[in-house]
């Protein structure tokens, strides 16, 4: 038998240790912590909504590379994604999903018609979102303390083509055609504002869909009003076979302006790279990748993880999900409730630039590059 000091020596001994491995178990608790992606994964643009799904998934790998430890917890990020198939009731299908699923923060939608409607929902739950995509300005107009954008609204897109093709192209002529989305109505109409200012002479307006494919009747009535140029508010996915159909009417020289949503890689294969994509210009909120203060070493990861996936918003979706992440960190909490006032105060370097937000969740300095295709190849022009 044990001598009464000697046993209790022995259960001293044992509830320390008992505590000790208590202590480390609590120490190495591990959290699931949830960061949500939206966006087309599926129908025409599907290429541009896994891009940036892309975009997120690198964040997350690279974020749970690093062990972080917040709130006392060790912290491992999970990619929720969902495909909104860029239709606006799915879309809020899918926000009281990530809603109900307790989603920490998510990046999306890709399109403004589907971020509209879905930032109400996330409003209500108090789930913070920055879209990497979405530009029409309305998406902010509410004022709700949870949506972000992390790009050039379509103010500063379609006065951009405007003064360019005012000033730099000298076009005198334009038509206008929309797909009737809140992005491609949006845009359209700040083009045409613009471009009365400048001078411009609006010849001819005309709307289509966005998932339409055929568009010769509409080509063919604008052809007769003589435009040196079309203006396309909407996606690559009719840009491309509108170029073509331009080439196949005899309206090679009419030039083509776009937004976003039609500056892709994506646009020289959709278009069989038909004569008048070399009339293309076209914007994009942010600075192309060549002047990303992270642009050239952030491409050749993406790359190396996603061969021959890259469309045009990734980095901004990876940037968008580090914001979230490190506004986490700055708070020491992954409670949306409490680190939202740290989101809102961002002042991060990101692979895309400076990013810092306005009261209304604009960026307080968006870029704006536009680009041309170069034998078949999108290329900077500023």
């Amino acid at each position: 038998m044990l001598s009464s000091t000697l046993f209790l020596r022995h259960a001293v001994s044992v509830a320390v240790g008992v505590l000790g491995a208590a202590g480390l178990a609590q120490a190495q608790e591990v959290q699931t912590v949830k960061i949500g992606h939206a966006g087309p994964t599926s129908g025409g643009i599907a290429h541009i909504g896994k891009d940036t799904e892309n975009g997120v998934r690198l964040a997350v790998e690279e974020a749970n590379a690093q062990n972080l430890v917040i709130g006392g917890k060790k912290i491992r990020f999970e990619l929720a994604a969902e495909d909104d198939a860029g239709d606006p009731r799915q879309a809020t299908a899918v926000a009281q999903k990530m809603c109900d699923a307790q989603v920490a923060g998510l990046v999306g939608h890709l399109q403004s018609g589907t971020s509209i409607p879905a930032s109400g929902l996330y409003a209500k739950c108090e789930l913070p979102n920055i879209t990497a995509s979405a530009s029409n300005p309305d998406l902010t107009k509410p004022g709700y303390k949870t949506t972000f954008r992390l790009i050039a609204n379509d103010n500063a897109l379609g006065a951009a083509l405007a003064y360019y093709a005012a000033d730099a192209l000298k076009v005198k002529r334009v038509a206008i055609i929309d797909d009737r989305t809140a992005y491609g109505q949006g845009v359209a109409a700040v083009f045409k504002a613009t471009a009365l200012q400048k001078g411009l002479t609006v010849v001819g307006e005309e709307f289509t869909n966005d998932k339409a494919t055929d568009f010769t009747s509409i080509l063919t009535a604008i052809k007769s009003k003589k435009p040196e140029a079309i203006f396309y508010g909407g996606l690559d996915a009719q840009a491309g076979p509108m170029l073509r159909q331009l080439e196949q009417l005899g309206m090679a020289d009419v030039k083509l302006f776009g937004g976003d949503a039609l500056c892709t890689e994506k646009l020289a294969e959709l278009s069989a790279k038909a004569a008048p994509l070399s009339g293309v210009t076209c914007a994009t909120g942010g600075a192309s990748l060549a002047k990303m203060p992270g642009g050239a070493d952030w491409k050749k990861k993406y790359d190396a993880r996603f061969p021959g996936q890259f469309q045009i918003y990734s980095p901004y979706a990876y940037d968008a999900a580090r914001v979230l992440i490190e506004a986490m960190k700055s708070a020491n909490s992954v409670d949306p409730k409490v680190y939202l006032a740290a989101l809102a105060k961002t002042n991060f370097k990101g692979v895309t630039g400076a990013i810092a937000f306005t009261p209304k969740g604009e960026l307080t300095q968006p870029a704006v590059t536009l680009y041309g295709y170069r034998d078949g190849v999108r290329t900077p022009l500023n």
